[in-house]
């Protein structure tokens, strides 16, 4: 089924592409909101605990830590019972981006199934959650699952 596999590489690429023109507007990078969601979640994590949140790396939350700091969006602090730990706190001005960037993404997500019936995008996030489900048991991933007869 390389149909699939190739129009969901399409589409992926042109959904990449509209939520990092929606980011920049409010001045991140894409990927950002994601780690300002993490934190908005709960503030005060880790890079460790928001790289297992976000399945990625520690030194690529690291990385986004440290420009979203200069750009002034959050703090690093040591943690207060243990020294070695570094723990990343929202400033006023990423709080602030809470509301405009999810309602952003709400916009873009309404925008971009507003051809689907409400039966097609229930059927579109179920199937999605199957496919993801499925990719990440083969890559060994938290969540997944691996047909015992693949392997």
């Amino acid at each position: 089924m390389p149909e699939f596999l190739d129009l969901h590489s399409r589409t992926t690429k042109a959904l990449r592409t509209l939520a990092d023109g929606a980011m920049r507007h409010h001045g991140l990078h894409l990927g950002q909101n994601h780690l300002l969601a993490a934190l908005w979640e709960q503030d005060g994590r880790t890079p460790g605990e928001v790289a297992a949140t976000l399945s990625v790396t520690t030194p690529t939350v690291v990385k986004m830590a440290t420009r979203m700091t200069t750009a002034g969006l959050l703090t690093r602090r040591r943690d207060d019972r243990d020294n070695r730990l570094v723990r990343l706190w929202l400033t006023d001005a990423g709080r602030a981006l809470q509301e405009p960037i999810e309602a952003e993404r709400r916009s873009m997500e309404e925008k971009v199934t507003a051809d689907l019936t409400e039966a097609e995008r229930e059927h579109l996030l179920s199937a999605l959650t199957k496919i993801h489900r499925s990719a990440s048991g083969l890559l060994g991933e938290p969540g997944g699952h691996v047909d015992p007869a693949s392997t």
